[in-house]
C-alpha cells in the first residue's frame, strides 16, 4: 500500500468532519430518546412543517425546551434549535398566521393552537411572559446558521380536547440514530470501493472506524453539546 497522497489525505479531513457532525446528531438523537423514556413527556405536533417532537424542561441539547409557565396557567415558551441537533425548527419560517398546531400536555390535555403572529426581532428580545395567560410562543434562530436573531410565532389557544396518548407514547425518532451510523457506513463503503485502489484502505478504515464510534455512540451516547461545542466554529451558529 503505498503513502497517502495529498488528495487522500484532505478526503480524510473531509470524512473526519463529516463524521464529528454524524457523531454530534447520532449522540443527540440518543441521549434524548434515553432521557424520553424515563419520563412522561409533554409532545408538540405541528403537521403542516412535519413537525412532532418530545418536548423537556431540561435543556435545549436534550431536543424543544419549554420555558415560563404550563400552558393554560400562563404563557408558554417553546424553543428548538433550526440547524442541528435534529434541527427541529428548521422549517419553522414556514408557518404563518391561521397555522395551527398543538400540544399535548400530560394533566392537562390535547391545546390546539392558532397562529396570530410571525416576527423576528433581535437575539437580544426579552418575551414578557403573563400568568393565566394562554399565548405559545415558538422560538428559534435567524437566520438558519445563524444566532444573530429569534423568530418567534405567536400562537393562541383555541381549542382543548382530551389528551391524545397515541401522540405522546409515539416517537418517530427513536431510529434515527442508527438510521445516521447506517447512511455514513454505507456512503463510506460505495465511496471506497470507487476510490483509487493505491490509497483505498485509508479511505476504508477511516470509514471503518467512525462508523464504529457511531455504533457505539447509539448504545452509550455522550452529551452532543461536548461535539458541538468543540466544532461550532465550522457552522457559525445553531
Amino acid at each position: 500500500m503505498e503513502k497517502p497522497t495529498i488528495t487522500t489525505i484532505i478526503i480524510i479531513i473531509c470524512i473526519l468532519i463529516i463524521g464529528l457532525y454524524a457523531m454530534g446528531e447520532v449522540n443527540y438523537f440518543s441521549s434524548k430518546i434515553a432521557v424520553e423514556r424515563n419520563i412522561e413527556s409533554p409532545a408538540i405536533a405541528i403537521p403542516s412543517i412535519g413537525v412532532q417532537e418530545k418536548i423537556n424542561n431540561v435543556s435545549l441539547n436534550q431536543g424543544v425546551l419549554y420555558e415560563g409557565y404550563e400552558p393554560t396557567h400562563g404563557d408558554t415558551l417553546i424553543y428548538g434549535h433550526r440547524t442541528l441537533q435534529g434541527s427541529p425548527f428548521l422549517r419553522l419560517n414556514e408557518i404563518s398566521a391561521g397555522d395551527s398546531f398543538l400540544l399535548e400536555w400530560p394533566g392537562i390535555g390535547e391545546l390546539n393552537y392558532t397562529v396570530v403572529n410571525s416576527t423576528i426581532v433581535p437575539a437580544s428580545h426579552v418575551i414578557s411572559t403573563e400568568e393565566n395567560g394562554t399565548t405559545v410562543y415558538l422560538i428559534t434562530c435567524d437566520p438558519i446558521g445563524s444566532t444573530e436573531n429569534r423568530l418567534i410565532i405567536e400562537g393562541e389557544l383555541s381549542e382543548k380536547n382530551p389528551i391524545n396518548d397515541k401522540i405522546i407514547k409515539d416517537n418517530p425518532q427513536e431510529s434515527y440514530a442508527y438510521i445516521i451510523s447506517a447512511a455514513f457506513l454505507a456512503i463510506g463503503l460505495i465511496f471506497s470501493f470507487f476510490y483509487p485502489k493505491d490509497n483505498r484502505m485509508y479511505i476504508l478504515a477511516i470509514v471503518l472506524i467512525i462508523s464504529a464510534i457511531l455504533f457505539y455512540c447509539c448504545i452509550n451516547p455522550i452529551p452532543s453539546e461536548v461535539i458541538y461545542d468543540k466544532i461550532i466554529f465550522l457552522n457559525g451558529g445553531l
